[in-house]
């Protein structure tokens, strides 16, 4: 076939040689040649429903040599092929002169094998006042058109008079009698043409990208730029080598012996013009990428300044961080299950849940108590979001089975609303909230007011330490909650009595909580405080309240202390989750506000028993009644001064059994000064404190990193 490339040595050659291929192509003297041609005029066309129609030619024309020689071939128009027959009407007006101009171009040239190159040059002198796209897409339709009345004969030939007559004077061969030796010819074709509509896609594609987000000027789209004139000139230049092909096969007859070579050379060109489409994807690729980046840096700024804004109601915020369009039903409501449109949310005040897939039942168990609480309380309704943020893009393939079940799960356990799916989240979005709002892992609860103000950037906190009373929770809400505190058995246990303490603090009765998960401490420590209080005549209760972070031992010791009968203790593991849960959001309230040991009692004495529970012994408080004095020390100390309870006990009768504890166990302290405590400080949202101080002994703390990847 004239003007085809001459094929590579071995086949090795071929296949090492894609990226070389389109190098060698792109000559700089040819390069000249093109550009020399390419003078556009500003006139705009509608590319993409004429290259929904050739598509469709192709489409009809080349089902395969099986169809076309056997009868096969189906007609269907399908829904898409009709949409572009509707949008076709007035889009070519001027434009089939130039088609059939090129049309002949190719059919007088081509027939008479003439030089490919050449042909091609005239081609692109014909369409120099076009863009890039449209002279892809009119070269094109005119080798549609061609290819089109071709394959109309030879589809209606076997039965139909008319095109059985012109098959005839056009002394085709007789497709039934070659289909063998036809079919190498037919399969390369119909791969070239294949390659030929995937690069004028991708020349499409160019450009339609959005000006506002990447310009000609900026890499990636200049780098691509400079590789458009030659994949425009070899898609071209493929158009002209299959009309030489279909050309051959006029005039023949039934003499007509095909050869491999032109197969072969077909398959050599679609091979190249492959290679051109692959580099021309990874650079749309990267100027699709560019585009995502800006859009999505728009829309983070466009966040930050809303928040600065003040707005009449919440709704222009929640569409930016939930769903800005009215297509869908963005969220389910967790009573009702089913689908509700973001309009169920306005003006009220809003506390967005945000976590991963990872979210502790205790979490969701604590949120539907108070969110079912509140809906008994008029005055402090409130409605809770979950949006759930992910490691990995919910709209790729990595989103699978196991993680779709997962988020069904946790979304069917909450009675609140949720994000009908995670891929609805828009980036800009998840950024915002990791950047902004400092989530990672655990989850935070952001309170907006009915206006979209953010009234709480965590309110987390405040719900595990007050529940519902600190609606609307606000920074001004924590503050005066915070002033009507004292460090208090009623703050450490607010929401955990099952009764028992309740009991003992209106009997004004002495109450010990210990805890760890040493059961041959426990073991010793109970039976001594219940022999102490035997001596000095006291009534004791005592109840264990578990170590943190540590489910399963503390489940186990809870088994031996109530078989054992050592102690009361919760009878729901929640609590025990929970009791600690407060500790940590009061140390984390405390640090958001700016507070220090040296400057607030509460968050000295939090501090003290986080640094305990850290330890590997025992602890234990003991108080009165409800009584604001207490005393409390790690296990061993605190072993000793029950087990030594005659060395003190002249001091309980004088002052009182707590404050005589209180004193025996500071002096003791001064007499053995070295200790060794701990401090874990879990989840510390919105950066980790430079400065924490020992609650012991007042020293700044050495600091450490610890990584864990399960709680027992």
């Amino acid at each position: 076939m004239a003007g085809a490339p001459a094929p590579p040595r071995t086949p090795k050659g071929q296949q090492k040689g894609g990226h070389r291929m389109f190098a060698a192509s792109d000559d700089s003297a040819m390069m000249k040649q093109i550009q020399a041609t390419h003078s556009p005029d500003g006139r705009v066309v509608d590319v993409k429903p004429i290259l929904g129609l050739i598509e469709s030619i192709f489409r009809h024309a080349t089902p395969g040599i099986d169809g076309v020689l056997n009868g096969k071939h189906e007609a269907k128009t399908s829904s898409e092929e009709k949409a572009y027959l509707e949008a076709f009407d007035g889009v070519l007006e001027a434009l089939p002169f130039i088609i059939q101009k090129i049309s002949c171009e190719i059919s007088c040239k081509c027939s008479g094998g003439g030089d490919a190159h050449g042909t091609t040059m005239g081609i692109f002198n014909m369409i120099s006042a076009y863009s890039w796209d449209a002279k892809v897409v009119l070269a094109l339709a005119a080798f549609g058109v061609n290819y089109g009345e071709f394959s109309l004969i030879l589809h209606l030939c076997p039965t139909n008079h008319l095109a059985k007559s012109v098959a005839l004077l056009k002394q085709l061969p007789d497709m039934l009698e070659h289909s063998n030796s036809l079919k190498p010819q037919f399969d390369a074709l119909n791969n070239l043409i294949v390659a030929m509509v995937e690069v004028t896609k991708c020349i499409i594609q160019f450009s339609e990208l959005p000006t506002q987000y990447i310009s000609a000027e900026t890499p990636p789209l200049s780098t691509a730029m400079t590789h458009i004139p030659t994949a425009a000139y070899w898609t071209i230049r493929s158009i002209v080598s299959c009309a030489s092909q279909i050309a051959s096969l006029i005039g023949l007859g039934n003499e007509y012996m095909p050869s491999t070579t032109e197969a072969w050379e077909l398959s050599s060109l679609a091979y190249k013009v492959g290679s051109i489409h692959d580099h021309l994807k990874k650079q749309l690729a990267l100027c699709y990428q560019h585009i995502d980046e800006k859009r999505h840096f728009e829309a983070y700024q466009t966040l930050v300044r809303l928040f600065d804004k003040i707005h009449l109601d919440n709704m222009t915020i929640l569409k930016h961080l939930i769903y800005a369009k009215d297509d869908i039903q963005p969220l389910v409501d967790g009573t009702e299950k089913k689908r509700v449109i973001l309009e169920v949310l306005r003006k009220k005040t809003v506390l967005l849940l945000i976590s991963d897939l990872e979210i502790a039942s205790e979490d969701i168990e604590l949120l539907d108590h108070m969110y079912r609480e509140s809906r008994s309380r008029p005055e402090n309704q409130f409605e809770i979001v979950w949006l759930p943020i992910v490691d990995i893009d919910p709209k790729s393939a990595a989103w699978d089975t196991t993680h779709q079940q997962r988020f069904v799960v946790l979304q069917k356990s909450m009675s609140w609303y949720t994000v009908h799916h995670p891929s609805i989240l828009e980036p800009a979005v998840i950024k915002y909230i990791r950047e902004v709002w400092h989530f990672s892992k655990r989850i935070i609860i952001v309170a907006l007011d009915p206006q979209g103000k953010l009234a709480s950037p965590n309110a987390l906190h405040m719900i595990r330490i007050w529940g519902t009373v600190a609606f609307p929770f606000t920074k001004e809400r924590e503050e005066a909650l915070w002033k009507e505190e004292s460090w208090r058995l009623e703050l450490i246990i607010d929401g955990l009595d099952e009764g028992i303490i309740t009991e003992w603090m209106a009997q004004g009765a002495y109450i010990c909580l210990f805890g760890g998960e040493d059961l041959d401490w426990i073991r010793k420590f109970t039976n001594a405080a219940k022999a102490v209080a035997k001596t000095a005549n006291i009534q004791l209760g005592m109840f264990y309240v578990g170590k943190s972070n540590a489910k399963e031992r503390v489940r186990r010791t809870v088994t031996a202390i109530t078989s054992e009968k050592l102690s009361h203790c919760w009878n729901t593991p929640t609590f025990f989750w929970f009791f600690w849960a407060r500790l940590e959001s009061m140390l984390h309230s405390k640090l958001h506000r700016g507070k220090s040991i040296e400057n607030d009692p509460i968050m000295h004495e939090i501090m003290t028993i986080l640094s305990y529970d850290g330890s590997d012994q025992g602890w234990a408080i003991f108080c009165q009644g409800a009584g604001l004095e207490m005393a409390r020390a790690k296990g061993n100390n605190v072993l000793e001064s029950m087990e030594k309870f005659d060395t003190w006990k002249d001091d309980a009768k004088q002052k009182g059994f707590v404050p005589a504890l209180h004193d025996h166990l500071r002096k003791k302290e001064l007499d053995t000064p070295h200790h060794c405590s701990r401090l874990i400080l879990p989840g510390i949202d919105g950066g980790i404190p430079e400065r924490v101080v020992c609650a012991e002994c007042g020293r700044p703390m050495e600091k450490f990193i610890m990584y864990r990847c399960c709680t027992e």
